[in-house]
Parts: C-alpha cells; structure tokens; sequence
C-alpha cells in the first residue's frame, strides 16, 4: 500500500516546490504563454496523483471497486500492488479525496454556472445602454460602443463574444493605440483566457487552505494580460500598447505611490517599454517539454509496480 502514499507525498511536494521555483524564476515574465503552460501542468499533475491515490485507496478498501480496477489485469499485478495489506486507513483515505473531487467539480460548476449569469446581465444592461437598431440581430456586431466618460474597454465572453469600448476610450486613444487595445482583448478571446481563470479561481476558492491553488488564480491574472500584451505588441509595437495602457488608466490612480487593485498595471507599462529579450526558441521547447513530463510522473508512479510484475 505503498503506492498511494508515494502519490500523495509526490502531490504536497510538487504543490509546495513548484509555486516557489516558478517565483525565483525570472523567464516567466519574458515568456508568459510558456508559463501558462507550465502552471497548467503543475496543477494538473497535483490533481492527477489525488486522483491516482483515491483509485489505487479505494481498490484497497473494497474488493468491488479492487475488481473492476485490475479486471484485465493478471493477478501478478495484483499482488504486486499489496492491496490486501492496507489497514483501515484506506477507506477513510478514499472517501475524503472522493470529496475532494467532488467538491471541485461543485466549484467549477458553480464558477461557471456564475459566469454565465454575470455575462447575461452583462448582456441585459448593454442592450439597455446600447439598443438594437432596427433591424439589428442581438449579438450580430461584435463591437458594441457606449457612452461614458471613463475610458474603459472590454472583451464579453460567451457563444457570441463582443468587444466593449466607451466612447471616453475612443477619445483618449490616439492613432494605432485604439488597435492595440482591440488586439489586447482579442488575444484574451482566441487563448480563451476565460476558461484558465475559471478553473483556477474555482480551485481557489474551493481550497482556500491550498496555497498552490491560490497562487495559480494569481498567476493566471497576471500572465493572461501579459501574454495579451505581447500579441498586441507583435502587431502594434510594445511602445503603443504602453501608451494606450497608460491612456485607459491614468485618471483611476494606479500609477500613484498608494497600491490600487490594478497595481499590475504599471508593471506591465514597464516591461513593454523596458523589454528582455525572449528565450531562444530551443530553450522555450525544452521548458515546454520539461512541463509536459511533470503530469507523466504521477502516472509513473502509479504503473511501475504493474510494470514490473508484468516484466
């Protein structure tokens, strides 16, 4: 009953370790798409050897779920497992990780089932502000201007996704910098941006006391507008972007000497306008395929005993 314990000490270190690399490190600032890839797999494989010790716990406990686990495999593999040896912690083991699992599926849906209601209401109040011409199908346009003073803009999400913009931000941005800004918020759409905050603002708050899930809803915030940012400054160049950054945020105090909820934002004017150079593409795959690994180890640790019996 080895097994289990492995994957589950492997889980809490891969959840302590990994936050605090990543924080040294200082390529994920320079290379933000590759960072979104490594924390997704980082996640993924703490979940993964969760679910591998629930598997391999609850095969321990009861023969029936033990039977339907191994039913192809050949008894050698069984025993290789020592699956009859576990004490009575096994069971208890299973169920609280069963109710992990279903918890964070209750969270997810429930980040989503939120996120849906908040964009119809989003949705309600712009036909609201700005109603439908004659003629006009809902969600034909994908640019939808309101009147405002503020400059502000934003991407809406969902089965017919629109681009917001105020009529404060069409006066404010001056010549490419109006195209930066839709370039920003399309890049958002087409990485579907939406779906990594979900899930990892799901994981959050449904596991508070989990520090790796809460810096992975943090991260997620920061690297999206960053990797964001390099997609409009690829086709508008980083100096645009930064002033158009500065256009929409200027007037709400961020740049002051008090910290604002969107403290991030003087942070990415400066690594627009003081940039590092990149990773050189080899490195970028080997950091890519380093984090692909990271989920695979899980699975090793789980199959090596059934490997070897059948060697």
């Amino acid at each position: 009953m080895t097994v289990p314990v492995a994957l589950l000490l492997l889980g809490a270190l891969t959840a302590l370790l990994a936050p605090r690399l990543l924080a040294r490190a200082e390529w994920p600032e320079r290379e933000p798409v590759v960072a979104l890839w490594v924390w997704q797999c980082v996640v993924a494989a703490v979940l993964l050897c969760c679910a591998l010790a629930m598997a391999l716990s609850a095969a321990a406990a009861w023969h029936a779920v033990r039977g339907q686990l191994f039913a192809p495999a050949p008894s050698g593999v069984v025993d290789a497992y020592a699956l009859g040896t576990t004490g009575p912690w096994a069971a208890t083991t299973a169920v609280l990780l069963a109710c992990g699992g279903a918890w964070t599926a209750v969270m997810l849906t429930r980040e989503i089932l939120g996120a849906r209601a908040r964009r119809r209401r989003q949705r309600a109040e712009l036909l609201v502000r700005s109603p439908l011409l004659p003629g006009e199908e809902a969600g034909s346009d994908r640019l939808v201007v309101l009147e405002g003073n503020r400059p502000d803009a934003w991407w809406l999400p969902g089965a017919a996704p629109q681009l917001v913009i105020t009529t404060g931000a069409l006066r404010r941005l001056k010549g490419r910098q109006l195209d930066a800004v839709l370039a920003h918020e399309q890049g958002h759409a087409q990485a579907r941006h939406d779906w990594l905050l979900h899930c990892s603002a799901a994981l959050a708050y449904g596991f508070p006391q989990v520090p790796v899930f809460a810096a992975f809803r943090d991260e997620m915030h920061r690297l999206v507008e960053l990797a964001a940012d390099d997609v409009a400054s690829r086709r508008f160049g980083r100096l645009t972007i930064a002033l158009a950054l500065v256009e929409l945020n200027e007037d709400r105090g961020v740049f002051g000497p008090c910290p604002t909820p969107q403290a991030h934002v003087p942070q990415r004017v400066h690594r627009l306008l003081a940039p590092r150079t990149r990773l050189t593409p080899a490195h970028r795959l080997r950091l890519t395929a380093a984090a692909a690994l990271v989920p695979v180890v899980p699975l090793l640790v789980a199959f090596v005993p059934g490997l070897r019996a059948l060697g």
